[in-house]
């Protein structure tokens, strides 16, 4: 991530700024939206990589169940010896 720093002008409801400022200080408030603003970058990666894997699995169904078929003999060899 590049460290070069970009001066925003936002808009926030007044209640929310409250509530920042009760956890941060006023002179916090960069840091505090700057690792909010990250954390919510990281989630939604990570809830897009989830669904791309979920989606990868479903359409890889068929193959693996036909591969389960196809050793599921080979799992069962030599438990009648138990």
């Amino acid at each position: 991530m590049s460290t070069e720093m970009i001066r925003l002008n936002i808009t926030l409801p007044r209640d929310l700024v409250v509530a920042m400022n009760s956890l941060t200080g006023r002179k916090e408030r960069s840091r505090f939206i700057r690792e909010a603003v990250l954390e919510r970058i990281e989630k939604q990666k990570k809830r897009e990589m989830e669904q791309l894997l979920a989606e990868g699995y479903r359409e890889r169904v068929k193959d693996n169940l036909a591969l389960t078929e196809e050793f599921n003999h080979a799992d069962l060899e030599g438990w009648d010896d138990y």
